[in-house]
């Protein structure tokens, strides 16, 4: 029987399917929040950004090469929101156009033109914030790096659509849909979506009674949808229009007067600073957790067996028989979601994670359990299974186990991994046994079992050759050698063609013969003397054998003689804290002179992950800073909307505080960047607005500088500019926020089969959740908390900006 184990592909399968999933609620709740705002018809408008802006970059990626793959859904899940700020932008501009009362084509023309040039500046920081992350160096960076790529990719496709497709479609279909008072213009409309239902049911029954089901449940929701739009949506739109959004518009014009008056401004300005700091405060006295990699629920938990060097194959066989009874003992209550068990013993049975294993090894041996997906196991977690099957096999004496789960994502080492350096291999490996003594005596909590990868008592049959012997007899020592190798490893002496097939005819003793020592020194010799003649010697007249142990491998790195001792962490440890009591404790061991050590692994990609995304941060801000400058052509407002993207971080810090969520370096990262490209775009299109209204207001009246404008009139022109962008800066964000709540709670509704088959297979959590969760909350608590900074402190510092520098201005006069 034969039969497929561990199959990687249904996992990827699964993740892939997950995550288009993702991509689909997002959109449903992105459409459903701008239906409110825009309404049905224009929300489709802005609806269309979202798979278009996908296919052209999908298009692109193709281009280049790259396949499909979990990072790149992941960045198509993240770019969700981003997708649709530029065409929220441009239509929510070209509805307000033709709500005063502007054409189709005027409106498109100058609400579009409007808009333009800040749409453009904030793709350009959006994508300069994403550009340093392709530069991510290492293994880790062959693996994120198609992140920024593909938002790169997709983001200035979605500007391409925002600014080309977009008004082209508006120009022609948009209208300013008000709820109509006339009965007969309701029972028309009424009419229609009953008409276009009834012929809907008949092709839907058509197909039912035809066997095409999935064109019949598409119709059946089609249907659903159309009466619950008309009947329910549309009357809720209006209601949110016509009532909500005006009180919301109202309440912020009170707030944001108030909040420009006097010395109001100062102390919102100074609150937010303090604020910041209180932020910093209260994460460096609750610090959560630090986490290089995000890790889900094991796919598969490995138990790797290593006996005593020279341990016979059959003694390994033996001992795992047990083992594998004492897993299956476990796993008994279990078994509903363990999909398969796999013994191995023999060669390719190390830690793919730890130092690499050469040639034959007999007393090495795996075991490995296999989980069905994530969605089938329910409530169970195979973190606990793993963790009873590690302290099942805890107890065998004279046998090193290890029990592990799957890597996620790149290889990074172990968590504890520890080089001990110096030039006598000798010293070094009895130094190396001392320091895994000296630890496990301090017996610090969270440590598996410490090993090294280099190991003394490695059997060896030496054969000496007596060379004055065979000096004597004629025979030199390739021809012993090669005998002996013949014997045991074989020898091709001809080929044996069948077809267009060549089969090595090899010749070797036999194997009752082969593993006989006695034999294989007792065979003769075959080879021509000085004379010419052929001549035989028995091999034991010209060598002899000798017993010996040695090491099992010497390892070196930069010429330096090195041995690694390692470990995991074991579940409900955190191995940034065990790896620094490894570090205290390690304090006060003595080392001699030419001898030392350092931590690497994980812990050394972590430091350079850390260093790399301080540098990533830091380029993506000063690219930020230089496109403003180049925007504004001024250096108060880039300063107004970097201090906005610094102030972001707060949301960041407290989420992190009230939530105690672990902090994972990648991930958390890469989503703090993120944020920065995100925050920066609304607070550039409200101070580009507002400069527009100052410029307008400034030409109407005649003057040379908006600082030769009265006081009121530039307050009244930044509080109209806050109100102007209320709806598009709520809009992007909420849409934003949505797009990847999916994905935060891992909340996934299987579309596919929902359509095949009526059956959405819903259910939260998932690898995915767990793997991605971490950046899309890191993104969410920045924007919820980024919303209010621009609609309330960006607005501030613009009039405190104007305000001192037009007191400069005129102190300098005098």
């Amino acid at each position: 029987k034969v039969s497929v184990f561990n199959d990687q592909s249904v996992q990827t399968r699964d993740m892939v399917s997950n995550l288009e999933n993702s991509i689909i609620s997002g959109v449903i709740l992105v459409v459903m929040v701008l239906l409110f705002f825009l309404g049905i018809r224009n929300s489709m408008f802005v609806g269309m950004a979202i798979p278009l802006s996908m296919l052209i970059g999908i298009m692109v990626m193709s281009f280049m090469g790259y396949t499909m793959n979990m990072v790149v859904l992941f960045a198509l899940i993240l770019a969700l929101g981003m997708l649709v700020d530029n065409a929220i932008v441009v239509v929510e501009n070209i509805y307000r156009y033709m709500q005063l009362g502007y054409s189709g084509k005027e409106a498109a023309k100058f609400g579009t033109g409007e808009v333009a040039m800040p749409i453009i500046a904030s793709t350009a920081t959006t994508l300069a914030a994403f550009v340093p992350l392709a530069f991510w160096p290492g293994l880790m960076g062959s693996f994120m790096k198609y992140l920024p790529i593909t938002l790169i990719i997709v983001l200035s496709s979605s500007l391409f659509v925002a600014l080309v497709i977009n008004p082209v479609l508006t120009a022609s279909f948009m209208k300013v849909d008000e709820k109509a008072d006339d009965k007969f213009v309701r029972r028309r409309k009424m009419r229609n979506v009953l008409i276009f239902s009834l012929l809907a049911t008949l092709v839907a029954i058509a197909a039912h009674f035809n066997d095409v089901m999935w064109l019949r449940n598409i119709l059946g929701i089609v249907i659903i949808m159309s009466l619950l739009n008309f009947f329910v949506l549309r009357d809720l739109s209006f209601f949110f229009q016509n009532k909500v959004l005006p009180i919301l518009e109202k309440g912020y014009d009170n707030f944001i007067r108030v909040a420009l008056k006097s010395v109001v401004p100062y102390f919102i300005f100074a609150g937010t600073f303090v604020l910041l700091f209180v932020a910093i405060f209260l994460l460096g006295m609750f610090m959560p957790k630090v986490e290089y990699f995000p890790e889900a629920d094991p796919l598969f938990v490995n138990a790797f067996v290593e006996m005593p060097m020279g341990t016979d194959i059959e003694g390994t066989n033996d001992i795992m028989k047990k083992i594998e009874d004492e897993v299956y003992e476990v796993i008994e209550p279990y078994k509903g979601i363990v999909e398969a068990v796999l013994a191995q013993i023999g060669e390719n049975t190390s830690d793919p994670a730890g130092p690499p294993s050469f040639g034959a090894s007999p007393n090495l041996a795996r075991l490995t359990v296999s989980f069905v997906p994530s969605q089938d196991r329910g409530d169970i977690s195979t973190q606990k299974v793993m963790e009873e099957i590690r302290a099942a096999l805890s107890d065998y004496v004279g046998v090193q186990i290890v029990v592990d789960r799957n890597q996620d994502g790149p290889p990074t080492g172990k968590p504890i991994n520890i080089e001990l350096k110096g030039d006598e291999i000798d010293e070094l490996t009895l130094l190396s046994q001392k320091m895994i003594d000296f630890l496990n005596e301090k017996n610090i909590g969270g440590v598996e079992e410490l090993q090294k990868d280099v190991k003394l008592g490695k059997p060896e049959l030496l054969i000496n050759v007596d060379r004055e012997a065979a000096r004597r007899y004629g025979i030199s020592t390739y021809a012993i050698a090669d005998a002996i190798r013949t014997s045991v490893y074989g020898k091709e002496v001809s080929k044996f063609k069948q077809k267009d097939e060549d089969f090595p005819i090899m010749v070797r003793v036999d194997q009752q013969f082969r593993n006989n020592i006695d034999a294989i020194l007792g065979q003769r010799i075959t080879f021509r003397n000085t004379k010419g003649q052929v001549a035989q010697v028995p091999m034991s007249a010209v060598a002899d054998i000798s017993y010996s142990s040695t090491y099992s491998s010497i390892n070196r790195k930069d010429q330096d003689r090195m041995v690694t001792i390692f470990s995991n962490i074991l579940d409900g440890y955190n191995a940034n804290e065990v790896v620094a009591e490894v570090d205290d404790a390690l304090a006060s061991f003595e080392l001699p002179n030419g001898f030392s050590y350092e931590f690497t692994g994980e812990q050394q990609e972590q430091a350079e992950a850390m260093d790399f995304m301080i540098s990533a941060f830091l380029a993506a801000l000063f690219g930020i800073f230089i496109i403003i400058v180049a925007q504004f052509n001024s250096f108060i407002s880039p300063f107004i909307i970097i201090l906005s993207v610094l102030f972001s971080t707060i949301g960041v810090f407290l989420g992190y505080v009230f939530t105690g969520m672990d902090l994972v370096i990648v991930m958390t990262g890469v989503g703090i960047i993120s944020l920065a490209g995100i925050v920066v775009n609304n607070a550039i299109v409200l101070v580009d607005y507002t400069n527009l209204l100052l410029k307008r207001k400034r030409e109407e009246l005649g003057k040379a500088s908006i600082y030769d404008m009265d006081v009121e009139e530039v307050r009244q022109a930044v509080i109209e500019g806050g109100a102007t962008r209320l709806r598009p800066v709520l809009l992007t964000a909420i849409t934003t926020v949505l797009g990847l709540i999916p994905l935060a709670i891992g909340f996934n509704i299987n579309f596919f089969t929902l359509v095949t088959d009526l059956d959405p297979q819903i259910f939260i959590g998932g690898d995915n959740a767990a793997f991605w969760g971490t950046m899309a909350w890191t993104v969410i608590y920045g924007l919820v908390f980024a919303t209010f900074l621009t609609l309330v402190v960006v607005p501030v510092m613009y009039w405190l900006a104007f305000s001192l520098n037009r007191l400069f201005k005129k102190g300098w006069k005098q």
